[in-house]
Order: structure tokens, then C-alpha cells, then sequence
């Protein structure tokens, strides 16, 4: 089923590539929402540079706390209830996927 695409505000979305192909950036716009997103890897160790966009546990994390807020007023619904489910999952595997990375030594790289 889904949301109707007319109830749905229309964002300007910008998702760039380098010359590799690999995600670089890029943007999502809209009423009351600007994410620019992080351009390139931000590295290990030493090499480690500081975040220059957001992730997408980033925004994920803000959707989450706000459908928790929601939960603590008058708009507390069950349907909040299995939206929060959903993104804690989502986050739960990227957080399994950079676990993973992790491992591999690979975080923070264009690395696969």
C-alpha cells in the first residue's frame, strides 16, 4: 500500500558520484529539511577526518527520536509503535554492516 505520492512533499534530491562511481556527497531538500550528505570516506586511524555530511544512521537516528517523541503526547499511536520498530531494524543492519567493515578493516574507506 504506501503513502499517495500526492500526499508526499516533493524534496529536491541530488545524489552525486565520483569519478569511480562511488556516492560523493550530494543533497535532499525540502520544506523544513536540508541534509547534505557526507562526500567522501572519512578514514582510519590517523587518517581519520572529521564528518562533512550526514549519514544515513544520521538521519534514520533523527526520524527514530522524533517518533519516540511523538510516542510521550497525545499522538501516540500503534502505528508509531511499528514505525520505530522499523527504524531501529534499519539501524540495527548498518550498524551489523559497519560492524562487519569493522572487521574487514575496511570502515572509514571507499574499500568494499
Amino acid at each position: 500500500m504506501g503513502i499517495p505520492v500526492s500526499q508526499l512533499q516533493k524534496l529536491e534530491i541530488a545524489d552525486k558520484v565520483d569519478g569511480n562511481g562511488i556516492p560523493a556527497g550530494g543533497s535532499a531538500k525540502g520544506i523544513g529539511l536540508s541534509i547534505v550528505w557526507q562526500d567522501g570516506p572519512v578514514g582510519r586511524g590517523g587518517e581519520r577526518r572529521v564528518q562533512n555530511g550526514a549519514l544515513v544512521e544520521d538521519v534514520l537516528g533523527a526520524c527514530l527520536s522524533r517518533l519516540k517523541f511523538h510516542q510521550t503526547t497525545r499522538f501516540r499511536c500503534p502505528e508509531n509503535v511499528l514505525a520505530i520498530s522499523a527504524l531501529e531494524e534499519a539501524l540495527k543492519w548498518l550498524q551489523n554492516r559497519t560492524d562487519d567493515r569493522e572487521k574487514r578493516l575496511v570502515e572509514g574507506t571507499n574499500e568494499v
